[in-house]
């Protein structure tokens, strides 16, 4: 046989075959813990857990991009607040503060009008840290459920819960005090209005005016990801009057922002400074750096706001090629308001896990009955077993950072 009769030939054998399907795992196989990947922290974390990748041998820190509850030292500590004492050296003057705070929406505005929906990333972490967005959006919670993003920006939360939901009786909104950011929600392919709405709205209004559509304490879940830092401290309080007029008694607040002493805060030049811990960004946009004292006086001391967690979540992220170090800081909570000992969300999340715990039961029940009828074995020898060897693409980190520069494989 000639080779280029063998090569035809094998060529015409391949072509005869079933082309390989690649099966990939579902958001909700991968929310459910049904595929495990050993290297994933989906189905392995619990909330607040921030990954388990701890710095034991400093002379290992170049063996990974990043890693996790990396703690300071005092002379950290000191030399952090060395460089931001030199903030106040070059603040921002008078006349430009009075502009950045009059209408700080008009350079949200033009920040989406530029960057549209990439810049920032889908949040799939979201699943690991709240995972209560995901419960009351699956197949087995059936009930009237209302949730509301607070600056959805473009989406970044709002489309992955409405992927993913099987609830028929979901309803979400999201809001935001950027016209342009509404506009991009409301233009997407994945706007579904069957569940979802969306309306500018400014979480700060003195006016106490709740979004279109929304009745006084109707919300279930308010979500605020990177949204509280944004507001000038003068603001907070009519944020939080605001918020006690939304949610509903017992309902649950999801928080996520930056840390006092994030990199983003060290790193600020001369005229960026706007008052204590608070900044404007080179386009215009202002933030925030909160320690876990002053949300705690914010929501549960001065507001009556239920305190479920508070957790500061460090990362120390490496470049390798330069041998950089850059340390994250980000916090994380959640509230509940204050009312009934249980809500209608707890109580249909005790029974969804009451239903959930009975049907495993039956299907492992029925898996015994089934076995039984084909063999016959010592019954003190068996171990039941549904390990599943399935694996998960590898996912962003997941730190919750909301610009997209960090990403490593978990």
């Amino acid at each position: 046989m000639t080779r280029e009769s063998y090569i035809s030939d094998c060529v015409e054998a391949l072509s005869a075959q079933e082309p390989i399907q690649v099966i990939k795992p579902s958001l909700e196989e991968r929310i459910c813990g049904v595929v495990n990947q050993k290297d994933s922290r989906i189905g392995k974390d619990s909330p607040f857990t921030f990954g388990q990748r701890y710095l034991t041998d400093k002379e290992a820190i170049w063996d990974h991009n990043a890693w996790d509850h990396v703690e300071w030292g005092d002379e950290q500590i000191k030399e952090a607040e060395l460089k931001i004492m030199k903030h106040y050296e070059n603040p921002v003057d008078d006349c430009q503060k009075f502009l950045f705070n009059k209408t700080p929406e008009k350079f949200w505005d033009i920040f989406y009008r530029n960057n549209k929906e990439n810049f920032f990333k889908d949040r799939k972490w979201l699943q690991i840290e709240f995972p209560l967005l995901y419960h009351t959006t699956n197949e087995l919670y059936q009930s009237p459920i209302s949730i509301l993003e607070i600056g959805c920006g473009a989406g970044n939360t709002l489309f992955p819960v409405l992927r993913q939901n099987k609830n028929p009786n979901l309803r979400i909104i999201g809001v935001d005090y950027s016209k342009n950011a509404i506009n991009l929600v409301r233009s997407s392919e994945e706007f579904n209005t069957k569940f979802a709405d969306a309306f500018v709205w400014d979480l700060a209004n003195e006016n106490f005016e709740l979004p279109e559509t929304v009745e006084p304490n109707s919300i279930d879940i308010i979500v605020m990801i990177f949204v509280f830092s944004a507001l000038h401290p003068d603001q907070w309080k009519f944020a939080i009057n605001n918020l006690k007029k939304l949610i509903k008694p017992g309902g649950k607040i999801l928080f996520r922002d930056y840390g006092k002493y994030d990199l983003a805060q060290i790193r600020f030049k001369k005229n960026r400074l706007l008052e204590d811990n608070f900044y404007i960004r080179g386009d215009g946009t202002r933030v925030y750096f909160f320690s876990e004292e002053e949300l705690r006086n914010i929501f549960v001391k001065d507001a009556g706001f239920v305190e479920e967690k508070i957790a500061t979540d460090r990362r120390l992220l490496v470049n390798r090629k330069k041998k950089l170090k850059m340390y994250r800081i980000w916090l994380q909570a959640v509230f509940a308001a204050p009312g009934l000992l249980q809500t209608n969300l707890e109580k249909n999340e005790k029974n969804e896990n009451k239903n959930k715990k009975t049907s495993n039961q039956k299907v492992k029940e029925t898996k015994e009955e089934s076995i039984l009828s084909k063999f016959s074995y010592n019954s003190d020898d068996d171990e039941d077993s549904d390990d599943d060897d399935g694996c998960t693409p590898p996912i962003s980190c997941g730190c919750g950072c909301d610009h997209p520069s960090h990403s490593y494989q978990l």
